[in-house]
């Protein structure tokens, strides 16, 4: 199972460095997601993208902060996040 997913648009300058930062930072791999694939998505993130889920839920959006990110990731599935 992938933890870590990005919400991103395609064109977008912000999205093509967050993307840039996770293959980077995450070894395992991630997923991106378009956000324009699905009305719903465009409802909930479209003016906010890039956005990183962690194990399906909202970790950041526009910026990737690794520190956190890494930090997080390093915890087990489920673990409560500061």
């Amino acid at each position: 199972m992938t933890r870590v997913t990005l919400i991103s648009r395609t064109g977008c300058h912000l999205c093509e460095e967050a993307e840039a930062v996770l293959d980077r930072i995450v070894a395992d791999g991630w997923t991106r997601v378009e956000v324009s694939d699905s009305i719903e998505l465009e409802r909930d993130y479209g003016d906010r993208v890039p956005v990183v889920l962690l194990d399906g839920k909202e970790h950041g959006y526009w910026r990737v902060e690794e520190d956190r990110l890494l930090r997080d990731i390093a915890r087990p599935p489920g673990a409560p996040r500061l």
